[in-house]
């Protein structure tokens, strides 16, 4: 009865059908349902803008949120909603609230409007979540996100290094399909 049992479970694992009962079919659905819920709900909270970033890791039933956001707000908001999801038991917060500065503000604008009136930047607003992200901290601009060329990544760094008041950028900006 052993042999046979053994013997089912190599077929099984070769021909890649899933073992019943072993739990192991029902993990990986679990943690990408979670994933898509956390990333959902991060995505629809009301203030979350062109100028905020925020990501997440997922270790077992915890959440660690990171990131950077211009309201206090908006942080603790994103610690409530992914609380509230099921199958979560921790969240750990890590989100950094950037400083009020007028400057920065005045940045985070300039900087919004170099960028996307480039007729190649210009497709990345049409969406309701902009793919782009801008962060501004004490005058240092950080491009995060992801865009469809390196041609599109290299003319939105140098934009950003045109605006008057801008420190020093970061462009962190992936390319769809790279790693």
């Amino acid at each position: 009865m052993k042999r046979t049992v053994h013997w089912l479970a190599l077929a099984c694992v070769l021909l890649g059908l899933p073992l019943a009962g072993t739990g192991l079919a029902d993990i990986v659905p679990e943690q990408e349902r979670l994933e898509q819920q956390v990333r959902h709900e991060l995505l629809m909270l009301p203030f979350f803008g062109v100028f905020d970033d925020l990501s997440f890791t997922i270790e077992g039933r915890s959440v660690v949120l990171t990131g950077q956001v211009t309201r206090p707000v908006l942080a603790s908001s994103a610690v409530q909603v992914v609380k509230g999801i099921c199958g979560v038991e921790e969240v750990v917060n890590r989100i950094e609230v950037l400083p009020l500065s007028p400057m920065d503000d005045r940045i985070r604008l300039a900087v919004y409007r170099t960028l996307f009136r480039q007729p190649s930047l210009s497709r990345y607003t049409l969406g309701a979540i902009t793919p782009v992200r801008i962060i501004v901290k004490n005058g240092n601009v950080t491009l995060t996100g992801i865009v469809l060329n390196e041609m599109d990544k290299n003319i939105a760094g140098m934009q950003a290094n045109l605006v008057g008041g801008v420190f020093s950028v970061t462009n962190n900006l992936r390319v769809e399909g790279k790693s």
